[in-house]
């Protein structure tokens, strides 16, 4: 396993990369509501992308399953859609829905790739909840994160706050390293494993997570449908998925997903 550790110039690449997918997020958000097809935001992400004059990390992408490229911006997942789901025409977001929307550029070099889960209108309560607990997963990594602690020391309190909430954390699905290329080493997972307690990852200045927790409200388990992208919950129950790519730095962590200077 080799991790890069970045510089500070290489830091503030990964900033700028990192401001136009929140810029995107952002949009995409307010422009998210019932009536509203996924392809009209995978259009609206398109447009910033090209505008920001920067390359969408998704699109294009093989598959592993069958000859079929990503041919989304974004991914936009529904209700039990875990990851992955293709925007289109036909799928139209309803009063109640859930929507996970995953999306990553490169600007000059260097990438940023973040995600989200919103209700759209009025959610039920449980759906609302299962949102909160996977973003507060997210944020007690951020909150964590410095030079000389152990991952598995994190992933252990993402997994705890997942586990007594009554969800699943998904285990087939885990974070990355991330830098010039969209996947780089490690492998950053969301729970505590033997493999991770034995290959356990020491943060260090400079490494740049992509973190991602995959929370489901039923059990764990997911399959992918036969279009070879869309990854679904195998109980349909409903799906929540959040990420920020951070950065560690000497005094904790930096979130470079933001709107905002280092």
């Amino acid at each position: 396993m080799a991790i890069t550790l970045r510089s500070y110039r290489e830091l503030e690449q990964l900033r700028r990369a990192g401001s136009v997918v929140a810029k995107v997020l952002s949009k995409l958000k307010e422009c998210a509501k019932p009536g509203v097809s996924t392809a009209q935001l995978d259009a609206i992400a398109a447009q910033m992308t090209r505008e920001a004059g920067a390359i969408p990390l998704f699109k294009g992408v093989p598959c592993p399953y069958k000859n079929y490229p990503f041919p989304g911006v974004i991914c936009a997942s529904v209700n039990e859609q875990l990851v992955h789901g293709i925007p289109s025409e036909k799928v139209i977001l309803r009063e109640g829905d859930i929507l996970s929307v995953d999306f990553g550029v490169k600007l000059d070099g260097y990438c940023g790739d973040s995600a989200f889960t919103i209700g759209i209108g009025r959610i039920d309560p449980q759906r609302q909840r299962l949102l909160d607990v996977t973003r507060r997963m997210l944020e007690i990594a951020i909150e964590m994160m410095a030079p000389g602690i152990k991952w598995s020391t994190i992933a252990a309190e993402m997994e705890a706050c997942c586990n007594n909430a009554g969800f699943s954390v998904v285990r087939d699905y885990v974070g990355h390293g991330i830098g010039t290329e969209m996947h780089e080493d490690p492998k950053v997972p969301n729970f505590v494993s033997r493999d991770l307690l034995k290959n356990d990852i020491l943060l260090k200045e400079g490494m740049v997570l992509a973190v991602e927790p995959m929370v489901n409200m039923g059990k764990e388990k997911v399959r992918t449908l036969a279009d070879g992208w869309t990854v679904v919950t195998q109980d349909r129950k409903c799906s929540a998925h959040f990420e920020h790519t951070i950065a560690v730095v000497q005094d904790g962590s930096r979130v470079l997903t933001l709107n905002e200077q280092l």
